[in-house]
């Protein structure tokens, strides 16, 4: 089992930053890839960014490439989301999770096996 917990979610105003973190624990070693995703109310929850654990690969959900970045710290098992720049419209609940997903598969919740509870991001306007 892995455990995750995420931290650093907050109310901001549009164009402003926040940093997310997830601290993973447990056997950690079993995943391969951690990832963000979000959910809005009523809609579906999307790809952020994924990062591996051992490469230096990280990918991006389109609507945040240049404004969000995925980092990592092995020797702490955390993962970092710093979103900058950032809109109204990133308004959701923020989820790490960690799997081992194809370079393919990535931006499917479905490749990853382990989830936090979550942490809300509420932008203003």
């Amino acid at each position: 089992q892995v455990q995750l917990v995420e931290s650093g979610g907050g109310l901001v105003q549009a164009g402003g930053s926040l940093r997310l973190s997830c601290a993973a624990s447990g056997r950690t070693v079993s995943s391969v890839a951690m990832g963000w995703f979000r959910q809005a109310p009523g809609k579906e929850r999307e790809f952020v960014a994924a990062i591996w654990w051992s490469v230096s690969i990280t990918r991006y959900a389109d609507s945040v490439k240049g404004r969000f970045t995925i980092s990592r710290d092995n020797a702490k098992n955390t993962v970092y989301l710093q979103m900058n720049s950032l809109r109204p419209e990133d308004t959701a609940v923020y989820y790490c999770a960690a799997g081992s997903p194809s370079p393919t598969t990535f931006i499917s919740s479905t490749a990853y096996d382990y989830w936090g509870q979550g942490t809300q991001v509420t932008v203003s306007s």
